[in-house]
């Protein structure tokens, strides 16, 4: 069983949703993959000033008609990440679009940076896609950040963990560290898809489930692709046998001076 995934780098417009929609469609039909995946906050731009103003609603997807004819055309899932206006809340949120389907706001960023709690609220609960017969969990940047993390959407059947990030100049070591070890720990492909420009670092890149890069970009425009195979994730874990060997519990600690 296998599944072509493309992560996207561009670069936004701030402010301009119109304008990024658009963008995402070309990036779509560019990519000719199963499952495109979009960077942190590209409908809007990642930019404090935009957060506070006007954002997309959720119950609202005209805006959403440029992307949603480029993924009837290729037959593509896109994971489009978002800002939204929830209502009663602000989430950044993973919007999927797939073929005959409305658009789903499936998966609200867990794990927030300070700047950001200011604004948005965390998500409740994380969320698996099967997309082309693999199970396929999302996550949102910092979400990366927290093995646990990864390794729920593992313990749930994932075998690929796909993240839109924002990275900003000096978060390159940590950047590439986290991605590389939440493949490895937890026996998975780690797909990653970055913004760049606008003082952004980019860094998009897939890790196969040994942690090792399969291909990654530096802070140019373009498109990494991993053909994800579950037959991979299998003899990766059966010889790998963190996964397998992992207890279920610990049981108490026990501290002494």
């Amino acid at each position: 069983m296998t599944l072509r995934i493309a992560a996207v780098q561009a670069a936004p417009v701030v402010g301009d949703t119109a304008a990024n929609v658009a963008a995402a469609a070309a990036w779509t039909r560019r990519a000719a993959a199963g499952l495109v995946v979009f960077p942190e906050a590209f409908t809007t731009g990642y930019d404090d000033e935009v957060f506070r103003g006007p954002l997309p609603r959720v119950g609202e997807t005209d805006w959403l008609d440029p992307l949603r004819e480029a993924v009837e055309e290729t037959g593509a899932t896109v994971v489009l990440n978002s800002a939204l206006d929830r209502g009663d809340r602000r989430t950044l949120t993973d919007l999927v679009l797939a073929p005959g389907r409305e658009p789903w706001a499936a998966y609200d960023k867990q794990h927030l940076h300070p700047p950001e709690r200011a604004v948005f609220t965390p998500g409740e609960h994380g969320t698996t896609l099967t997309v082309g017969g693999v199970a396929v969990a999302l996550s949102v940047c910092y979400d990366a950040n927290f093995p646990e993390h990864a390794a729920a959407a593992a313990q749930d059947g994932a075998l690929v963990y796909v993240n839109s990030g924002a990275y900003f100049p000096g978060g390159e070591h940590r950047r590439d560290l986290h991605y590389a070890s939440r493949a490895l720990d937890n026996g998975v492909y780690v797909v990653f898809s970055a913004l760049t420009g606008h003082g952004f670092i980019g860094g998009t890149a897939a890790y196969d489930p040994l942690g090792r890069p399969i291909d990654r970009l530096g802070t140019e425009e373009g498109v990494v692709v991993a053909e994800v195979d579950a037959g991979v994730v299998e003899a990766t874990r059966a010889d790998q046998r963190m996964w397998a060997d992992r207890r279920p519990t610990l049981g108490r600690r026990v501290t002494r001076a």
